[in-house]
């Protein structure tokens, strides 16, 4: 039995019609199944943490990394139990002189001469993505430490919800964590 040219021709191309269909939907399923499980956004109050070099020299970019890690591990106790955006402001304004003591303190161990200035205020940020947590660009209530002229690239993270903390690595060095990724990570593996 012989199959007509002109069948045989339509049985092909809906054979290869069928793949791509297929093989398009594979690749929608898949990009719409990464995005979904790679990005989470946080809306709603927040607290970041903004920490301006002095200026974008290598040793200015290097001390504001050691006034954040000071800074940081200095708060992280103080903030461990803050349950909302109000309490945490409050307890930072509380806190303000003492964060500036400590990133005075680092700048003049490492040799600085210039001084660290602290305020709590709006300030507008752009969106930042924090692993798979995307933070949307707005204004937001900040602490923000400016280290001397405070004109160098800069430095932030978001303190309630604490997407940034440290923990000790059992080298003296600090890595940085997010309590609402563990959470996430968490959650995704049960």
């Amino acid at each position: 039995m012989r199959i007509n040219p002109d069948v045989w021709s339509i049985i092909i191309f809906m054979k290869k019609l069928t793949v791509l269909i297929l093989f398009i939907l594979t690749v929608l399923l898949a990009s719409f199944a990464a995005t979904a499980c790679t990005n989470t956004t946080v809306d709603g109050p927040m607290l970041r943490f903004h920490i301006r070099a002095n200026s974008n020299s290598q040793a200015d970019q290097a001390v504001k990394l050691l006034v954040r890690d000071a800074v940081l591990e200095y708060l992280e106790p103080h903030l461990d139990g803050v349950t909302g955006l109000d309490s945490a402001t409050r307890e930072l304004r509380r806190l303000s002189p003492s964060l500036r003591s400590t990133a005075d303190r680092v700048l003049r161990e490492n040799g600085f001469s210039y001084r660290a200035a602290v305020s709590v205020g709006e300030e507008f940020f752009p969106a930042r993505k924090y692993g798979s947590v995307v933070v949307q660009s707005g204004y937001y209530t900040a602490v923000i430490i400016s280290l001397g002229s405070g004109e160098g690239d800069n430095w932030w993270c978001v303190l309630y919800p604490p997407l940034c903390y440290l923990e000790a690595r059992g080298n003296g060095s600090f890595r940085y964590r997010s309590k609402i990724l563990d959470l996430i990570d968490r959650h995704f593996r049960n």
